[in-house]
C-alpha cells in the first residue's frame, strides 16, 4: 500500500526512487554483472561465485531483479528442483552501464579510499 502523500505525486514516478534506487543494495549490480558475464546461471553457482552473500539475500535479490524485469527463472520439473537465472533483454541493456560503471570504480578506488582516510582523521 502506498503511503498517503506517495499517491498521485511526483515520488511514484521518480526514476531515481523507482527504478535506479533498485540498485542501491550492493549485490543488485554485481549479480546482474555475474548473470551477463556467465549466460546462464543455477542459484547454487551464483553462490559461489557470489562466495560473501547469503543465501537469503541472494534469493530476495533475484527476486526483485525478477519483478523488476531483469531476469528470468526458468524452473525444471526434476528432482532435486532445478532452476536457472539469465538477463532478459532489459537485462542486457544494463550490463554496457555496470561495465563502465565497474571501470570508473576501479579507476577512482585509490582515491575515494584515500579521501575516506582524510576524511576519518579530520
Amino acid at each position: 500500500m502506498k503511503k498517503k502523500e506517495e499517491a498521485g505525486s511526483i515520488i511514484e514516478f521518480c526514476p531515481i526512487r523507482n527504478v535506479i534506487a533498485r540498485f542501491g543494495n550492493k549485490w543488485a549490480l554485481l549479480t546482474v554483472f555475474i548473470i551477463g558475464e556467465q549466460g546462464v546461471v543455477r542459484f547454487n553457482e551464483l553462490g559461489r561465485l557470489i562466495p560473501d552473500v547469503s543465501s537469503r539475500v541472494l534469493s530476495s535479490t533475484l527476486r526483485t531483479l525478477e519483478a523488476d524485469g531483469f531476469i528470468e527463472r526458468k524452473v525444471y520439473a526434476v528432482v532435486p528442483p532445478k532452476v536457472e537465472y539469465r538477463l532478459t533483454e532489459m537485462g542486457e541493456s544494463l550490463l554496457p552501464l555496470i561495465r563502465q560503471l565497474t571501470e570508473w570504480a576501479q579507476t577512482n578506488m585509490k582515491r575515494v579510499m584515500d579521501h575516506r582516510k582524510e576524511y576519518e582523521a579530520s
